[in-house]
This record gives C-alpha cells, structure tokens and sequence, in this order.
C-alpha cells in the first residue's frame, strides 16, 4: 500500500529526511517515532503529496507521487498535527462542507458524515458548536474529517499530542479499530507509550535517518539482548551483589541505592538460579522481577550511539 525508496528531503545543508525506505501493507498500523523535528512530519508530507521529494520514489497504492498525485490524494487521508476549524459551525455542518470539497452529494452526503460521528464516538456532538469542542473532541472531528472520503491510507501526524490522559486512550482504541478496518495508518508520534499497544510495526527516526524498521515484537527481541533483572533483599545488599556477580551467568551487577540490578549474558534467558542463590546464602529476597522493555526503552537502547 506504500513503498518509499530513499525518499530524501532537503533544507540547505539541513537533511530532513535521509533516504527512507518503507514498504507497509494493508492494514499496517505503523508507529513514526522519534523526537520533535526527527523527519517524521516530513516524510509523511512527502507520502501525501503534499512536498516535493529532492530524491527518491513513493509509491502508494500503486501510484507514483510523480505521475498521480491527483489519484493518491484520493486514496489518502492526512491529518495534520495543527489543523484549522471553523468556530461559527456546528459539528454536522462542519463535516457536510468538507463532504462537499470531497464531491459528497445528494442524500449520500449527511449519511457519510453521520456514520464518520458514530465512528470516532462523536454522535452526541452533532448539532454543537464546533467552538464548544474540548481540544479531545476537536482532535475525533478532525480524523472524522478525514474520513470522508473512505480513503485507504491514513496519514496521522501527532493525533494525541497535547491530548488529556483519557482523550489519548480514546485515540488509541480509534486507531485500534482503523487497522481492524484493514485500512494502511501511519501514526506519529514522540510520545512512545502511546503506540506500544497500537501498532503492527514501528519505525524509529532521528535526525532524518530510519534506524529501526520492524514488527513490534522483532523490535523488541533486538533491543532486548540481555535480560535486565531487578533483586532487592533485606540486609546486606553489597555481600549479595558480589555473590551474583560471580555467577557465571551474570554480565554485570550494579547498584541502584540498595537495589541490585543484574544484566544477564546474552542469550540466558532462565534465572531461576538467583533466588535459590540468594537464599542458600542466608539473603531474605524483597524484589525480583525482570526489567520490561517497551517502545521507550527500545527506542533509548537501539538508537544509542547510532546518530550523534
């Protein structure tokens, strides 16, 4: 549905995106992240048709964004990080007049809409001012928006930022059910916690460069080499650290306070020997849990020492 080869922006001496390279099929739910001014809003304006490439070919859906930019923007929907919406409309009427720039007419066009407002769970606002929207609320009316139109591959830059606790959790189970709706989604964003229970694959971009392209779980399994393990005990934390650290199986042993954490040799994954060490040793455990690693810590992990 889309495929980028060394798709590549410039500013001056400024690379914004560096030959990135995607290839996403249908029903990819796509986590972009990176910092703010990564590449990422960049890169999507390219896809979208919306900046010229300096060099490189995108290809969605089929279409090249040199030959049917016309054809992809139908085919796309882009919501912007910062949109604009008009205060003097109510929520219906809103929707019906981008409805119209989309040529939805005759009775199809109030239909359209209305499913749109069932959709991003915004039917009870239909008749209010669009002025009385909580930054939540206007956030769903905006991807209803771009809904309209059914398109395909959605293009999502930033949906959740600024967003309370609560209107991020309802954009999450919305673009939940986008890739159950086998629709192509990129989404955006620097705020890694917000993906890790959304997407099918992630992609991790610093300073205009794909570092990390993968499924969730292969990402995963490569920022997770060795096992990081958290142990506290009652008394005597320093005599159980060095115990630990003599084990054949342990890398490393550090200090955090009085909690010791134990990175494993790579490739162990059974360490079930540490507490029957600890406690053959006359140590009373109080902690032992191993460390989880998520979108954050993966990002931190694999992408240290990558772009300085």
């Amino acid at each position: 549905m889309i495929e980028t080869r060394q798709l590549t922006k410039r500013y001056g001496d400024l690379i914004a995106a560096n030959e990135i390279t995607l290839n996403l099929k249908e029903g990819d739910v796509f986590g972009f992240i990176g910092p703010n001014g990564s590449g990422k809003t960049t890169t999507m304006r390219m896809i979208a048709t919306l900046l010229p490439p300096d060099y490189g070919e995108c290809y969605v859906c089929g279409k090249s964004i040199y030959t049917h930019p016309q054809e992809i923007r139908r085919m796309v929907g882009y919501m912007p990080d910062l949109f604009g919406v008009y205060d003097d409309m109510t929520v219906l009427e809103y929707l019906e007049f981008f409805a119209a720039t989309y040529r939805i007419n005759g009775p199809d066009r109030r239909r359209i809409c209305e499913d749109k407002l069932e959709l991003v769970d915004m039917a009870f606002k239909r008749d209010a001012m669009v002025s009385q929207l909580s930054r939540g609320q206007t956030q769903r009316i905006g991807l209803a928006r771009t809904l309209l139109h059914d398109p395909q591959v959605l293009l999502l830059d930033e949906p959740a930022s600024g967003l309370d606790p609560r209107a991020r959790i309802e954009i999450r189970s919305l673009l939940r059910r986008l890739g159950e709706m086998r629709k192509t989604v990129i989404v955006s964003s620097h705020i890694l916690p917000e993906l890790s229970d959304v997407c099918t694959r992630v992609g991790m971009i610093e300073k205009g460069v794909m570092i990390v392209d993968g499924f969730v779980d292969e990402v995963m399994r490569e920022a997770r080499q060795s096992l990081l393990l958290h142990v506290g005990v009652r008394d005597n934390a320093e005599g159980a650290a060095r115990l630990i650290e003599q084990h054949s199986d342990v890398a490393s042993v550090t200090m955090s306070g009085q909690r010791i954490d134990v990175t494993l040799k790579k490739g162990v994954e059974d360490y079930s020997f540490l507490p029957s060490l600890l406690v053959e040793a006359g140590h009373r455990v109080t902690l032992f849990r191993e460390e989880e690693v998520n979108l954050e810590t993966a990002f931190m992990l694999l992408t240290k020492g990558k772009q300085q």
